[in-house]
């Protein structure tokens, strides 16, 4: 079975989720798209939480988010115990985020962001395992902040 991946935007992310989700699935990845699904305003914490829930739940593994800026995105899915967002602008980034500190939430800008880099960004995520070692002990301190 592939790799299960939950992505949402709002509706400033509506191009750059789906050109995400596209990426995802080209690599294998199995992806559940939760919306929105029209150029209607939305609540993007609305969003983020229901991935970030997905992602901690363990119903997925990964998760990507996109709103205007990725911001918005993070700090709310942030909020979620056991997630670990991290708004990236680079591959570089992206790597960084999932080697040394297990990020388990990507979240992008789609105003900051354009299609190919984003698409780029999402495959350099996916692709990155977590070195552990000595990055272990901190993503540990990291979690132990959601029990505080």
């Amino acid at each position: 079975m592939a790799d299960r991946v939950v992505a949402a935007s709002d509706h400033a992310g509506l191009q750059l989720r789906a050109g995400a989700v596209e990426a995802a699935r080209a690599k294998g990845f199995e992806v559940e798209d939760l919306g929105p699904h029209a150029a209607d305003s939305v609540d993007y914490p609305d969003y983020a939480a229901a991935v970030a829930e997905a992602v901690a739940g363990g119903r997925a593994r990964l998760g990507l988010l996109v709103c205007g800026t990725g911001i918005g995105m993070s700090m709310a899915a942030n909020k979620v115990p056991g997630v670990r967002a991290a708004v990236c602008r680079s591959e570089f980034e992206a790597r960084m985020a999932r080697a040394h500190n297990d990020a388990n939430v990507l979240c992008l800008g789609e105003r900051v962001t354009g299609l190919g880099l984003g698409a780029a960004i999402v495959e350099a995520f996916l692709a990155t395992p977590f070195e552990g070692g000595r990055h272990a002990r901190r993503v540990d301190k990291l979690n132990a902040l959601d029990r505080r």
